[in-house]
């Protein structure tokens, strides 16, 4: 490495995310093409961008760490084409990408040759997508159209003090100011945008990126995201069914060593999301959320209900888990859709957009319908009926229409009260119970919270062979 890594933040953060002594620069001797505006003048090494490869527990990795003491990180032609050297490279190799992002934006003296350049990386971009993770770490600023290559990534970091991720700076937009609503800080992006996965310190971020890099496949073909399983594969979760309403707990309890790698955690949060390993099997979860706890015990109430915000979540991450083979979870307790006016103008095309994301998914997938489950709202949920190839269901879940109480009072509106209290009970035994469902087919067998890591670790290896034939289409439209 070119730069001092003790002394320099783009090498630093390089030489604490690979390990020690691992990577390999390259292009450390270009610099800048350009001679407008007395370019030539100033010295730009490696064009403030350091490139090249290395490893994270052994795992091959591409690197790009942008170097903001050179005219301020900003991207100028050989920077830009240096970044995208990285991208052939990793494509192939079938190896991650990892950008470190800390830029002042593109680099004015060189204009269009600049703007070429970077379009160039988006192209990249969009060819690795789906081919080999793509992950951004932002720890200065990322504004303008360097905010899109997070978007067009996988997983996005984001330093909690000094990073900056904005399209127009909260300064430019109608009507607000930064002490109004800073749009550019890692809360709003994390909590607001749903951009921003997770949000730290550097040296939590560097952490939390290596720990992803151990879970994640390297490419779309080479599994290497295996790991040895010391967990007992029969170990009994007997908290578990106490974390039906915070699923994330029930997440962890079923995972190997309790692992449970939550993405975009502070964005729909009653809609969980994440990684976790299964008998060492990489397998990503997706689960209705209604209550959430924070470290102290205290609970928040979420609501049991579909929102836009949480659907979007999870169809981003299904896509994810399918483009790279990683087998889906989903634990289920879903009773509608929010009904507000702000979520109704987005409501029914998110839905779909969740809807088919797991229809299309063609990896192996489990859905375990842990409460109440009604409506067309369980139905998007990975039910039997759009393509879950397992379904479990705990002995008090509901499985439905709607609640056995408001059926009988649509269905016997001019009853008595009597009659009324046993039409639903008789409603909540013939349609609403799990065996019902499971009498039907539509549930494939009914489990004790307990054995639930014992069911869908079987589950998932009966599934490991899965082979499916899907119409012969270009791509679908939703």
């Amino acid at each position: 490495m070119s730069y001092n890594a003790t002394k320099n933040p783009a090498g630093r953060r390089i030489a604490t995310l690979l390990d020690a002594g691992s990577f390999v620069e390259i292009g450390g001797a270009v610099t800048a093409r350009s001679t407008d505006f007395n370019l030539r003048a100033t010295d730009t090494p490696s064009d403030g961008v350091i490139t090249g490869y290395g490893v994270i527990d052994g795992n091959l990795v591409y690197v790009y760490s942008q170097d903001a003491t050179v005219l301020k990180g900003s991207v100028g032609e050989m920077h830009a084409k240096k970044i995208v050297n990285v991208y052939d490279m990793a494509m192939k190799m079938g190896a991650p990408v990892i950008g470190l992002v800390d830029c002042a934006g593109l680099r004015l003296q060189e204009a269009t040759d600049a703007l070429e350049a970077f379009g160039s990386l988006y192209q990249k971009q969009a060819l690795a997508s789906g081919v080999i993770p793509q992950i951004t770490a932002i720890f200065g600023t990322c504004g303008g159209g360097l905010a899109i290559i997070p978007g067009l990534t996988d997983f996005t970091f984001m330093e909690s003090e000094n990073g900056k991720l904005f399209v127009n700076s909260p300064n430019a937009l109608d009507g607000n100011e930064k002490s109004k609503c800073d749009t550019a800080s890692a809360k709003y992006q994390s909590e607001t945008a749903g951009l921003v996965d997770v949000v730290g310190t550097e040296e939590e971020i560097l952490s939390q990126i290596r720990s992803l890099v151990c879970m994640i496949p390297a490419n779309n073909e080479d599994d290497l995201s295996y790991a040895g399983c010391d967990d007992d594969l029969n170990r009994a979760c007997g908290t578990i069914a106490n974390a039906a309403e915070d699923t994330g707990i029930a997440l962890a309890e079923i995972s190997d060593d309790r692992v449970f790698f939550e993405t975009k955690k502070n964005y729909g949060k009653e809609m969980a999301t994440g990684l976790i390993r299964l008998n060492g099997m990489t397998v990503g979860a997706i689960a209705n959320r209604s209550k959430i706890y924070d470290v102290e015990g205290n609970a928040k109430e979420l609501g049991t209900v579909l929102t836009v915000d949480g659907c979007k979540k999870a169809t981003d991450f299904i896509n994810f888990c399918d483009a790279f083979g990683i087998p889906v979870l989903t634990l289920t307790s879903v009773t509608g859709y929010e009904a507000t006016k702000a979520a109704e103008k987005d409501m029914a095309k998110s839905v779909a957009k969740m809807t088919y994301a797991f229809a299309n998914a063609t990896v192996p997938k489990v859905n375990v319908v842990v409460g109440k489950a009604y409506g067309s709202a369980y139905v998007a949920m990975n039910s039997k009926s759009v393509g879950a190839d397992m379904v479990y269901a705990w002995p008090q879940a509901e499985i439905g229409m709607m609640d056995a109480t408001m059926a009988a009072k649509i269905m016997y509106a001019e009853s008595d009260a009597q009659t009324m209290k046993e039409k639903a009970a008789e409603y909540r035994q013939l349609q609403s119970s799990p065996i019902s469902a499971a009498r039907r087919g539509y549930v494939d067998a009914i489990i004790e919270p307990a054995d639930t890591r014992k069911y869908v670790i079987g589950a998932f290896e009966m599934l490991f062979t899965k082979r499916e034939d899907r119409p012969n289409k270009k791509h679908g439209t939703v």
